[in-house]
């Protein structure tokens, strides 16, 4: 068995609250878990408005799956995400 770990650091301009946060996180969490069937939680920042911390894994029996799968998630964030990635590391366990 092969865990695809992705840790991601997002610097958020634009939120002018905790809200504004929360929002854009749970678009992501909900975006990525319907296209690529991946959990998705937030690690760190709980209460700074705009810095954000996500995990994110998926696992299978096969690497070349995880790999596809981890690649894909990180090119739809990086296309689609109001937010800078200042923070990136990737994983397989």
């Amino acid at each position: 068995m092969v865990i695809g770990v992705v840790r991601l650091e997002f610097f958020l301009p634009y939120a002018r609250s905790l809200k504004d946060k929360r929002m854009f996180l749970q678009s992501l969490k909900d975006r990525l878990r319907s296209r690529f069937n991946v959990a998705i939680a937030e690690l760190g920042f709980h209460d700074v408005w705009q810095r954000a911390q996500v995990g994110i894994v998926t696992l299978n029996a096969e690497r070349g799956f995880v790999e596809k799968v981890m690649n894909a998630v990180l090119r739809d964030i990086e296309a689609k995400a109001d937010a800078e990635i200042v923070g990136r590391s990737l994983e397989y366990l």
